[in-house]
C-alpha cells in the first residue's frame, strides 16, 4: 500500500476530487495554506495499492494545470514606505509525495 500526499490550488481542488471519485479512488481532503503566496490549498491524502499510484497521479496531472496569475506585492522604498504593485506567478499543478504504508485498516 501507498500513501499519495497531493497538494493541489483550490481552484482545481473540485476537478481533482471529481476525477479521482469518477475512477474509484477514495481521497481525504484537507484545507491547507501555501507559506509562498499565502494562498488557499487543498492536500488529499489517497492510500491505494502500489500498482494504481501511477493512475492517481496521471488524474491528479489531468485536473490541476499550472497557470500564471497577478497578485499583490509589497516592496520598500526608504524607511517604512511601501508601495503595492502586481507581480505575475505561476500558481496551480499540484505538489505529490507518495510513502509507504505498513498498515491501513477500514474500520
Amino acid at each position: 500500500m501507498k500513501l499519495i500526499y497531493a497538494i493541489v490550488n483550490s481552484d482545481d481542488s473540485n476537478a481533482v476530487s471529481s476525477g479521482l471519485t469518477q475512477n474509484g479512488f477514495f481521497a481525504t481532503k484537507l484545507a491547507s495554506t501555501g507559506g509562498f503566496l499565502m494562498a488557499g490549498n487543498t492536500t488529499f491524502l489517497i492510500c491505494t495499492e502500489e500498482e494504481n499510484v501511477d493512475r492517481a497521479i496521471s488524474i491528479i496531472g489531468e485536473h490541476s494545470k499550472k497557470r500564471k496569475q497577478m497578485v499583490s506585492s509589497t516592496a520598500g522604498y526608504g524607511l517604512g514606505s511601501y508601495t503595492p504593485f502586481p507581480v505575475e506567478v505561476t500558481v496551480g499543478g499540484a505538489t505529490i509525495i507518495v510513502t509507504d504504508v505498513e498498515r491501513f485498516e477500514k474500520l
